[in-house]
């Protein structure tokens, strides 16, 4: 009996969390800690993170990330707690110190070309394989540069996770 009474307590503390994330994610547009945008793209600092269910120690772990460099996109901020998803949509909270400002974008086609300007027309410098993390630089319109592996070139920014469609960077 004491059990159940213990579970039932944790659900609805679980249920309660996920209420909360989704109202502050659909009330604001930037983080309550930060004050920075939400959503909005980081990476992995460390070679391995804890994903957990909630923003705290005390909190299950879900899975671990064990990929340094990969990108993430933050869509809830809780304290020290940054909730985050993969690519795939996976995700689940991380505290802020595995997380890094440094933009990284994964490669969305196998052998994508880049050229060395941000057109079609422009010399290729280099093709990229399925999967791969690159560092971002540069974004225009449509285009970004990236590079990885001593090989830098503008890939089409549609064939890159990690960089909102509409974003600029110099």
């Amino acid at each position: 009996m004491k059990n159940a009474a213990m579970a039932m307590r944790h659900l609805a503390a679980a249920a309660a969390l996920t209420v909360l994330t989704a109202m502050v994610c659909a009330a604001e547009t930037r983080g309550p800690v930060t004050n920075l945008p939400l959503p909005r793209y980081v990476s992995m600092k460390a070679a391995k993170g804890n994903v957990r269910r909630g923003p705290s120690l005390t909190h299950k772990i879900d899975w671990v990330f064990k990929r340094r460099g990969m990108p993430l996109e933050i869509t809830a901020e809780y304290g020290h707690w940054r909730r985050v998803q993969d690519r795939d949509g996976a995700g689940g909270w991380v505290h802020y110190a595995l997380l890094s400002g440094v933009r990284t974008v994964l490669i969305e086609e196998d052998m994508l070309t880049v050229h060395a300007r941000p057109d079609t027309r422009a010399p290729v410098t280099a093709a990229f394989e399925l999967g791969v993390v690159a560092r971002l630089g540069d974004c225009e319109t449509s285009w970004c540069e990236i590079s990885a592996g001593g090989y830098s070139g503008w890939a089409p920014k549609k064939k890159l996770w990690g960089v909102a469609p509409d974003e600029l960077r110099e």
